[in-house]
Formats: C-alpha cells, sequence, structure tokens
C-alpha cells in the first residue's frame, strides 16, 4: 500500500529537499502537495510538518494542522526531541514525532507505522552518527541547518528571544550561532544578516507543487 504525504514548510528548498529525500521510495511514499505557506487542497494518509524556521509542534499552527479534515494524520519532523517537547506535540495532535537524525529509509518506516496507527517518537539510535539530509537556504555557502533556521528567522525580523522561543533553543545558543552564521557569511551585523538573507533566498515562501513530477531516471 503506496501512502500519500504532504510535505510543509514555509521554505520551497526545504519541501523540494525532503522530497528529493524520499523520491527513491517511490513505492511505498507518494508526495501529493509540497505546500509552502499553503492550506492542504486534497486529502493525504499523512501531512509531514518540517519545524526548520516555524513553530515547533507543541503550538497553536500544529494544532489546526491537526484538525484539517483533509490530513488523516500528522507528524513532527525535526530536530528537536526532548521529552517534553515531543509529549506536547503528541497532546496538540500529532500522531508521530520523527527526529531528523533518520536516514531515509528509516524515515519511511517512521511513516509507515505512524500510517498504522503508531504514536511514537522516531530518534536515531546513539552512535550512529549525524544523517545531514534534504536541504535548507545556504546549505551551498556553508551554513548547518541550525545557522540557517536561525538566520532565517532573523530575516523574519525576529528578536534572539523570540528566535529562541520558536526554534526551541536557549538564547545563548542562538548567540552561538549567530556568531558562526556571520562568520560563514562575512557580515558583521544584523542590518547585514537580514540583507544577506534577503539576497539569497531566506524569506519565506508561498507556493504550492500538487503531485510534484519525479526528476527523469528516478525510483
Amino acid at each position: 500500500m503506496v501512502i500519500s504525504i504532504a510535505l510543509v514548510n514555509d521554505y520551497e528548498v526545504v519541501v523540494r529537499g525532503l522530497s528529493s529525500m524520499l523520491r527513491a521510495y517511490q513505492n511505498r511514499v507518494r508526495i501529493l502537495e509540497l505546500d509552502v505557506n499553503r492550506e492542504l487542497s486534497q486529502p493525504v494518509d499523512i501531512v509531514l510538518y518540517d519545524t526548520f524556521a516555524a513553530t515547533q509542534g507543541d503550538r497553536a499552527e500544529l494544532h489546526a494542522l491537526a484538525a484539517n479534515p483533509l490530513a488523516a494524520k500528522v507528524a513532527v519532523y525535526s530536530w528537536n526531541i526532548d521529552d517534553a517537547l515531543v509529549r506536547a506535540a503528541l497532546a496538540n495532535g500529532a500522531h508521530g514525532y520523527i527526529s531528523k537524525g533518520l536516514p531515509a529509509r528509516q524515515l519511511v518506516a517512521a511513516l509507515e507505522e505512524i500510517h498504522h496507527g503508531s504514536s511514537k517518537i522516531y530518534a536515531a539510535l546513539p552512535g550512529t552518527g549525524a544523517v545531514v539530509a534534504g536541504d535548507w537556504p545556504g546549505r551551498e555557502e556553508g551554513l548547518t541547518q541550525r545557522e540557517a533556521e536561525v538566520l532565517a528567522l532573523i530575516t523574519q525580523g525576529l528578536s534572539n528571544t523570540e528566535i529562541a522561543d520558536r526554534a526551541h533553543l536557549s538564547v545563548n545558543s542562538v548567540k552561538t550561532y549567530i556568531r558562526s552564521c556571520y562568520r560563514r557569511i562575512g557580515v558583521n551585523s544584523r542590518t547585514n544578516a537580514v540583507l544577506w538573507g534577503i539576497e539569497h533566498g531566506f524569506r519565506p515562501d508561498r507556493m504550492r507543487v500538487t503531485n510534484p513530477e519525479p526528476e527523469p531516471g528516478a525510483g
């Protein structure tokens, strides 16, 4: 049985990167929509909610998504997997919580388990090493996903405190990511970082791709 999926995030590069990650598993999951700042337009088995530069699973956005009658189930896809946040997301309507540390094959297996009724956290096993999959703005410039996420939120106009709340980080961690991000992109002020972000695709997009076509020869 092929599971229908909608991928949700505010950045086109993020949902397209996730779509590419799943492309080799078209016999098990079919991506019906890539939704960027758009509501679902058709029923799907699972909505995969990527938290990159978005609110976490304990907020109203996820609750609204889980209540959407077009979404049979919702799974959160995030680097933030501490117990309190996972419990809050599940209480908020999520049917599963998937770590971005999983390789593609385990992500697909987790989606299948969620579809069949499992409701739990899917985390990478200790000692398996980090998986750097998918895509994000600034990756080609050497930014890590966390640095890119912080820069995206700076570009959106959030303060350090607001970024810490949104990304589920401490303010000190946010400051550390900002410093390393500035070094990588060669700026020395928040204003210049915002300008760099605007020029390099760090503002949220607004689009939907329905029934994304696989790349030639893929699958």
